[in-house]
């Protein structure tokens, strides 16, 4: 038996393996031996890697469905490496064209003929996006009596049809969900080109981050607050602690989401601005950033425009949301 197939065997027996343990097990060859049979099973699809140095184990690849091909034109691999990314179920982002060709095997799909099909998919989304922004207005203009918004804006949309969540809401909720650093600093590089651009566009001197609701060690919030260093003042806001928390997200009537966020979210500033924006992390129904615009008007802190500027949104209902 070669050395391949008796790393393979031991890994199969195992469950999964360190380098250590495999180096260990063969006896034979040096650690920089074991090294290269490992690259070259990894680059055969025989095997799968999960974990980051110092601890990174080995697994037998799930069989895969292997297309004719995954070539593309260079428009659309330039799109999908954009616009894509794939988180798998163990954590490891994949993003881009490969990430697309891993998530299409994994789902037994074409990629040439899904990558097609991602495209105009894309295209059907991007119609709602003007000057890289998405209007959300009209869609929570039927939702509420009265709007105190002037304007609501997405980046990006949080997920899309068929193909799940955006990159964009990807990024957004392992960021906030699994508390990583990296990501959340990824996040502000990512969306800083648009805060910036619009404040402005509209001429805005006061900026309002919407607090969070549950308690983390790590605040995705704060993070963009610091992290974005927007050269304007910042309205002072609370979040009113009860007895109970309960997010806005695990509401699903509307009446229950206004009056979640027009009784704990409490707007303390008292100076004037001219133009005012309100940065939230997700918008479904829009509940919280319509009453914080209405605390805004109601203590008359500007005579202005208020903006609404949510990292991403939901194309109707907002159930979806609810996992961020």
């Amino acid at each position: 038996m070669n050395t391949a197939s008796r790393i393979i065997e031991y890994i199969t027996q195992h469950g999964q393996a360190s380098g250590k343990e495999i180096t260990d097990f063969l006896g034979t060859i040096g650690s920089r031996g074991v090294r290269k049979q490992l690259k070259s099973l990894l680059d055969r699809g025989k095997l799968q890697k999960v974990g980051k140095p110092p601890k990174v184990y080995y697994l037998i690849s799930l069989q895969k469905f292997e297309p004719e091909t995954t070539e593309v034109n260079s428009a659309t691999e330039k799109i999908i490496n954009e616009r894509y990314l794939y988180v798998t179920p163990s954590g490891v982002s994949k993003p881009g064209w490969s990430g697309f060709i891993d998530w299409c095997a994994k789902t037994h799909q074409d990629p040439v003929k899904t990558a097609e099909e991602y495209i105009n998919t894309i295209k059907k989304y991007d119609q709602f996006k003007k000057n890289g922004l998405i209007n959300g207005l009209p869609k929570i203009n039927k939702t509420f009596d009265r709007i105190w918004l002037d304007y609501l804006f997405y980046i990006d949309f949080y997920s899309i049809e068929r193909f799940g969540k955006t990159k964009l809401g990807q990024i957004l909720l392992y960021a906030k969900q699994s508390q990583n650093i990296a990501l959340i600093r990824q996040l502000i590089r990512d969306i800083h080109p648009a805060i910036t651009t619009y404040i402005t566009k509209y001429n805005i001197d006061g900026v309002l981050f919407i607090p969070p609701t549950v308690k983390r060690e790590i605040q995705l919030m704060k993070m963009l607050e610091s992290g974005l260093q927007l050269p304007i003042r910042k309205l002072s806001v609370a979040k009113i602690r009860t007895d109970i928390v309960v997010p806005q997200k695990t509401l699903s009537k509307l009446e229950d989401r206004v009056e979640n966020a027009s009784h704990t979210i409490i707007v303390e500033d008292v100076n004037h601005y001219n133009n005012i924006l309100i940065i939230d992390d997700a918008v479904g129904s829009g509940a919280t950033l319509n009453e914080t615009a209405k605390q805004i008007r109601n203590k008359k802190l500007t005579k202005g425009l208020i903006i609404g500027l949510a990292i991403t949104g939901s194309y109707k209902g907002f159930d979806v949301i609810s996992e961020v």
